[in-house]
């Protein structure tokens, strides 16, 4: 009964998504299942939490695999904690395996420019065609807001100011922010909404994106569609998904020059920690036009040697 108040608590008080849920309540049955006990306060020691976590390495489950594992403890713990049922919580005292950081990837300028270009050019060839026309505004939302899938499939037509030029969008944990958009991509987002109301002018909901057949979207439906947009075209050889679309906008709006705490505020995170990742995106780029150019990079600087 303990667990399923955790997750009743998870769902309703902390509002998690479905898929976070499931993860926190797998982490918990897996702890449990290791020592061999029902979920209860007293099982959780630091000496068990790491040998649980030893073993999961040791079974070749990754670091970053065991770290959400101690995460999603954690935040039992905590619950437990304040249930009055722990007096503290064990899991501050456990080492966190270190993990490889891999930076974000990224797609360049040049190729969204392309992507761009070539996606007007396919809803000039068919201006009949509605969902040639959503897919490249799909693509251009998610990039040019860095949005997150759910944020999108969630957006109402109601969410786009054309007076202040801006989105409003409901994120993580229920947070309102406000991420503005240039005035070209405005004017194209109101060509794109009279095509919506003329092609679905049954929208109830009055969402922003429609699937094919005029439902709400969802989230594999998104990735499905930038998957497709991407496909064959030079540039996009590795993961085609609308995260990375997200850390592009982050890493080239940082190469413009935009200061860290703004882009915390566009990409919605809690904290500045998240973002500063995208900084070793960009020196990695400047270190490579900097041994490009430098004057003393060719044949080991022996020039006329």
């Amino acid at each position: 009964m303990l667990k399923e108040n955790f997750i009743r608590y998870l769902e309703v008080e902390r509002r998690y998504s479905p898929r976070t849920v499931r993860l926190y309540d797998e982490a918990v049955s897996a702890f449990y299942a290791f020592v061999e006990e029902e979920p209860a306060p007293e099982p959780l020691t630091t000496q068990n939490l790491r040998s649980f976590i030893a073993h999961g390495l040791d079974t070749g489950h990754s670091a970053r695999t065991m770290n959400l594992m101690l995460s999603a403890l954690s935040t039992w713990c905590g619950w437990l904690l304040r249930q009055g049922l722990l007096a503290s919580n064990p899991v501050g005292k456990v080492p966190r395996p270190k993990q490889d950081r891999k930076l974000p990837q990224f797609y360049t300028e040049k190729a969204m420019e392309n992507y761009f270009d070539e996606s007007r050019s396919r809803v000039e060839a068919h201006p009949g065609d509605f969902r040639i026309f959503r897919n490249r505004m799909l693509m251009l939302v998610l990039y040019s807001t860095g949005m997150r899938r759910a944020e999108l499939c969630g957006l109402k037509i109601a969410d786009f100011d054309p007076q202040r030029q801006l989105f409003r969008v409901l994120g993580k944990g229920d947070k309102l922010r406000e991420i503005p958009v240039p005035a070209l991509i405005c004017q194209e987002i109101l060509l794109y909404l009279e095509k919506l109301e003329e092609t679905y002018p049954d929208n109830p909901q009055g969402k922003f994106f429609l699937t094919d057949k005029g439902a709400p979207l969802y989230l594999a439906f998104v990735d499905n569609v930038v998957r497709r947009e991407l496909s064959g075209l030079e540039g996009f050889t590795g993961r085609k998904s609308p995260h990375v679309l997200r850390h592009s906008l982050a890493t080239h709006l940082l190469n413009r020059g935009a200061d860290l705490t703004s882009i915390k505020e566009i990409l919605g995170h809690s904290s500045l920690a998240a973002t500063q990742v995208y900084t070793h995106n960009s020196f990695e780029q400047l270190k490579k036009i900097y041994v490009t150019a430098h004057p003393r990079a060719k044949n080991g600087g022996n020039y006329g040697n």
